[in-house]
């Protein structure tokens, strides 16, 4: 399952990359926003995300906002949540066999819509590399988490 959140500013990528992994079989959940208002916050949205995302190992997350810093430093407030900001598909494929990331950030308002479609392919595609460097620095992360300090 991919989870999708979004403000205002990222909200009509939000809308676009839903009906494209739609039609290619992906399955989706919309949590929000669900009509587009300039007065809304990126916090509630980042949030729902992070929440469903840990519900369940396997879960996958998609945050937007316009500069993709707000709904990533959200989501990585709550523990088992590895958020990446991606502008470019190294960045995106790192984010996942590096660091093992389940929710990617996307900022709205620097990339375009072909751009975010690589990048969203290319995250869920890409599998966690199990490398022993890797899989070290995220213990390390986990553990930070365990001990109340992430």
């Amino acid at each position: 399952m991919i989870y999708l959140g979004a403000d205002h500013r990222g909200f009509e990528l939000k809308e676009q990359i839903e009906k494209y992994l739609d039609s290619i079989d992906i399955e989706t959940t919309d949590l929000g926003a669900h009509e587009l208002s300039p007065e809304d916050d990126y916090n509630e949205y980042a949030a729902e995300v992070a929440k469903f995302v840990r519900l369940e190992r396997g879960n996958l997350g998609i945050v937007f906002c316009g500069s993709g810093n707000g709904v990533n430093i959200v989501a990585n407030k709550y523990a088992e949540i590895r958020c990446a900001i991606a502008m470019n598909k190294q960045m995106a494929e790192e984010a996942r066999s590096h660091n093992g990331a389940n929710v990617l950030s996307i900022p709205a308002d620097f990339i375009d819509f072909d751009t975010a479609k690589e990048l969203i392919t290319t995250f869920i595609k890409t599998p966690f590399s199990m490398e022993e460097r890797h899989t070290r620095r995220v213990s390390k992360i986990v553990r930070l988490e365990e001990n109340g300090l992430a």
